[in-house]
């Protein structure tokens, strides 16, 4: 089950901030540097961010996430983490295509060495855009998607 995620309750915010966690984790390990910036990030933080959320749910349990803004009309997904149990279950997909069928353009963007990620987007018929190197040496692979006309 996908629904909106409230923010403001601290639970949520919890499970929110520790799915983060131990995904960027398994992340971190993929393309082999921990210099993820949402790895640094408290619930607090993750709490005030500007973003929509929705949340996949297993058995009343918060299984899977999406952050994401429209900005000057483009999707900017910002965050999709899975918990690691979870993994290649469909609920990423699920949660990116709720997200695109709001409409318009969408931007994402992954470590330029996470496979699994990049075969994701690239099957939701993303493209790559650009690849950028961040402070740390953390290269990012950037990702548009020509957008969906909402039905």
């Amino acid at each position: 089950m996908i629904v909106p995620l409230d923010m403001t309750d601290d639970a949520t915010v919890s499970a929110v901030h520790e799915i983060a966690r131990r995904s960027y984790a398994v992340e971190a390990e993929l393309i082999g540097t921990t210099s993820i910036p949402a790895l640094n990030e408290t619930a607090e933080d993750v709490r005030t961010l500007p973003l929509r959320w929705l949340g996949g749910y297993v058995d009343n349990e918060l299984v899977a996430f999406v952050g994401y803004a429209r900005v000057d009309g483009v999707l900017d997904i910002d965050r999709l983490c899975v918990t690691p149990s979870h993994f290649r279950l469909g609920f990423a997909r699920r949660l990116v295509e709720q997200v695109l069928a709001e409409g318009g353009p969408a931007i994402v963007s992954t470590g330029a060495a996470n496979a699994a990620a990049i075969e994701l987007y690239e099957g939701l018929g993303f493209r790559l855009v650009d690849t950028v190197v961040l402070e740390g040496g953390l290269r990012i692979a950037q990702f548009g998607h020509p957008g969906l006309v909402p039905g």
